[in-house]
């Protein structure tokens, strides 16, 4: 299974988000979510995707502002599940746990731990190349990225089909997306490797 543990930068200076984004999160996110994300301990979140895909979606937006640090990890959780993700053990909440330590201490604010570690560089280029997107990529990033065709964001940015292809290739979002649909089978590959191993193990 795929954990997320994200704790917020420098809360004692910063207003209180943890709130916010637990509803917020599950609000986007809840039906590709195991259980509705929590609040654990301080200003800390923790929740469970369903797949790398959503992981992959939300360690994108929660690492979009610095107002995260956001460890993963995929593993086994111990079943049966409790009714709260906050009550949930396992080894891929102590792998997220270990991760998002390591997240506050990595300019991208991101760490995988566990099974699959050995895709966080490649996720850091990701993230990296979103830490230079200029403000006019993201208006056009977040029309595509909501169905919009080109043409039609171009339209609604009031700029033209030509501008908005400079745009979408200096912002480079054709290879962000095309990254993203990769990493999120890899991270799949990873968690069914993980679950059959698991299996085998728990029926020997």
């Amino acid at each position: 299974m795929f954990v997320i543990t994200a704790d917020q930068v420098d809360s004692r200076h910063r207003l209180d988000i943890a709130s916010t984004a637990v509803s917020e999160l599950n609000e986007r996110w809840r039906p590709r979510l195991v259980l509705p994300v929590d609040r654990t301990a301080g200003d800390e979140i923790q929740l469970m995707p369903v797949d790398g895909a959503t992981m992959l979606e939300i360690v994108l937006h929660l690492t979009r502002t610095d107002a995260w640090s956001v460890g993963c990890a995929i593993g086994a959780v111990a079943t049966p599940l409790p009714e709260n993700t906050r009550e949930a053990t396992g080894p891929a909440f102590i792998d997220a746990r270990d991760a998002v330590d390591a997240a506050k201490k990595r300019d991208t604010r991101f760490a995988l731990r566990g099974p699959g570690a050995e895709l966080e560089p490649l996720i850091d280029l990701v993230l990296l190349l979103r830490g230079r997107r200029s403000p006019e990529g993201w208006e056009l990033y977040d029309r595509l990225v909501d169905g919009m065709t080109q043409t039609d964001a171009a339209a609604a940015l009031g700029i033209t089909p030509q501008a908005a292809s400079k745009r979408t290739r200096a912002a480079s979002i054709r290879a962000e997306l095309a990254a993203t649909v990769t990493l999120a089978s890899l991270l799949d590959r990873v968690d069914d490797a993980e679950t059959t191993a698991t299996t085998m193990e728990a029926a020997s």
